[in-house]
């Protein structure tokens, strides 16, 4: 079975690749780019397309690699113990399985998304070497180990905000999601936006890419941020010329605050702006 891409999400044939050689060398994919670029979704849609159950692990500042394994819920087994419950006499009844636990021992394959490693400790990754290499752990409290019925199809997100680890890398086929160039964008946005007229979307990628090109933009705006702009658009029923900026008329977009973030790109944009002006 090949991932092809699907109708909700526009896959370049490299990122098709990228996928389909993660599976046929049974390793994890790692995925990375630019925050809102689709790679959270790009699991998401390939899980669907492939018929897979997905699980997914949101990883925050404060994940432990023995979260995605399990937990022993002690203070529960502590609590019943004082009120003289018999399900205390089964340590099982308070192991807590995380999603690998659970991709594990699931009787059909499933995809697994660990989303946004970057975002944990340093030592995140290279706790989870082992159970994504060998496809099992050892649980103490239970005394028994866990093994895979099925490797799960791994993806693993990362928005580049630290290094990862070579180690954690020889295990991943690696993919760079990059930024759409026009052509791509209109068919995503086509995805979307069905019905856009073709004058609307035009004016409005004109617009988007000149934000995004600004120098010294501190967040250029994504692929994400494009879809609400626009939906913005229709909803407000924003006139085409308003998107066409010309010599005598050069303005902030309308609803910039759907692709400028901060205040400091927004007052770069009017000082450039400015600057624009004075040089005619």
């Amino acid at each position: 079975m090949k991932f092809q891409g699907s109708d909700r999400y526009v896959a370049t044939d490299d990122l098709m690749l990228a996928v389909n050689a993660a599976m046929t060398l049974k390793r994890p994919l790692l995925v990375k780019g630019e925050p809102g670029t689709g790679k959270t979704m790009l699991a998401e849609e390939a899980a669907q397309a492939l018929g897979l159950r997905l699980l997914e692990w949101h990883i925050k500042s404060t994940t432990k690699a023995h979260q995605g394994l399990y937990e022993y819920d002690a203070v529960s087994r502590l609590r019943d113990s004082q009120l003289g419950d018999e399900k205390v006499r089964d340590i099982r009844n308070y192991i807590v399985k995380g999603v690998l636990w659970q991709a594990f021992e699931s009787d059909e394959p499933v995809a697994l998304l660990i989303d946004e490693i970057d975002k944990a400790d340093i030592e995140f990754p290279n706790d989870l070497l082992r159970e994504l290499d060998r496809m099992e752990f050892h649980c103490y409290e239970t005394r028994e180990t866990i093994r895979a019925k099925h490797r799960p199809l791994v993806f693993i997100t990362s928005n580049n905000e630290k290094e990862l680890p070579d180690a954690f890398l020889r295990r991943c086929f690696f993919h760079f999601i990059k930024f759409p160039e026009p052509d791509t964008m209109k068919r995503i946005v086509d995805v979307h936006f069905p019905g856009l007229k073709q004058e609307l979307l035009a004016a409005a990628l004109k617009s988007f890419y000149e934000v995004r090109h600004l120098p010294g933009l501190k967040k250029k705006p994504s692929t994400s941020e494009l879809i609400d702009w626009l939906k913005l658009l229709v909803a407000e029923d924003i006139p085409l010329d308003a998107l066409r900026s010309t010599d005598e008329r050069a303005s902030l977009p309308p609803l910039v605050g759907a692709l400028l973030k901060n205040e400091q790109d927004i007052s770069l944009f009017e000082k450039l702006l400015a600057m624009q002006r004075n040089h005619r």
